[in-house]
């Protein structure tokens, strides 16, 4: 229906044309009762599935194959089929029995990484490869605007670096920010290297060229994104869903921000770089004034003024 004219129906012989929403809308109704009995954790992206669950005792490991077994059946009888060159088993844990699975006849390769939505995991939950390859994607294009663009004006360079090159640093980085020196390094040297690019520029230092370009260095940025997430899942859309990723401190202290977050204790560094972990410290020094943002919107602009003070 376009402005209130509906147009005739018509019998549809072919899929849908790629691209079209209405495509993503059909292929979601038709994949939505794919989980229907499953045992396990299925979670559903466009058409990327995870089957997850603990199997350190037979009793899961019987359970996840079951499910693929109730998979394999769905698809047969929807007239689809799994890939199965893109279906791989990561196995995750310290002693993990490395149990085998099958998907209909075949039996799932084990793979020691895996890309997640466009993000590189590995066994360990180590994303460091990631970093590598997020800087790859960006120099490679950074160097393809130095290489076709005649202007070096900040007019020119700045909006084609904000808008092609920064997006590959910043990509799901809530998920693999760094967490030591050298990965930090590796993802500000791109920036480093397209702000001298900007004519005038090229002799001031690096912190004298963010301000005259009126930038926030990458680590600030990525502080920056991690504060609004935490905003969203404790007091914005997403409180709900937050209600089991934060404890409150329970204090009666009056100076602060009054809404503080209790640091939990971890043996794995792994789970320190979580976001719902390494987002606390900063997040409790937050001022009073931008905690009681009335909005979002509120919020970030006030959390502009307070980021100098943070890092």
């Amino acid at each position: 229906m376009v402005n209130s004219s509906m147009v005739k129906w018509r019998l549809v012989t072919s899929g849908i044309p790629q691209g079209l929403a209405l495509g993503l809308v059909l292929f979601n109704i038709f994949v939505g009762d794919m989980d229907s009995k499953i045992e396990c954790t299925l979670i559903k992206f466009a058409n990327d599935t995870k089957l997850c669950r603990a199997a350190d005792m037979l009793e899961g490991k019987d359970a996840i194959q079951r499910d693929l077994d109730r998979l394999e059946k769905w698809t047969c009888a929807n007239l689809m089929e799994f890939n199965q060159a893109e279906c791989k088993v990561l196995h995750l844990g310290h002693g993990n029995p490395r149990h085998k699975y099958r998907l209909g006849r075949e039996w799932l390769e084990n793979s020691p990484e895996e890309k997640d939505l466009g993000v590189l995991v590995d066994k360990k939950l180590n994303t460091s490869q990631q970093y590598a390859l997020a800087v790859q994607k960006a120099n490679h294009i950074l160097g393809c605007i130095k290489s076709s663009m005649v202007s070096r004006s900040r007019e020119v360079i700045l909006p084609l670096y904000s808008a092609l090159v920064r997006p590959h640093l910043e990509y799901c980085i809530q998920l693999w920010g760094p967490q030591h020196k050298k990965d930090i390094d590796l993802l500000d040297r791109v920036q480093r290297r397209a702000t001298k690019m900007n004519r005038g520029l090229e002799h001031l230092s690096y912190k004298d060229r963010l301000r005259e370009l009126k930038l926030f260095s990458l680590e600030k940025r990525r502080l920056q994104a991690d504060l609004i997430a935490a905003f969203q899942y404790l007091k914005g859309a997403y409180r709900r869903d937050g209600e089991g990723l934060f404890i409150k401190e329970r204090s009666s202290r009056t100076r602060g921000n009054g809404f503080k977050l209790k640091e939990g204790r971890f043996k794995l560094d792994t789970r320190k770089k979580f976001l719902t972990v390494s987002v606390v410290r900063h997040w409790n020094q937050l001022p009073r004034e931008v905690m009681d943002a009335p909005s979002l919107e509120a919020f970030k602009a006030r959390l502009d003024g307070a980021l100098s003070n943070l890092v």
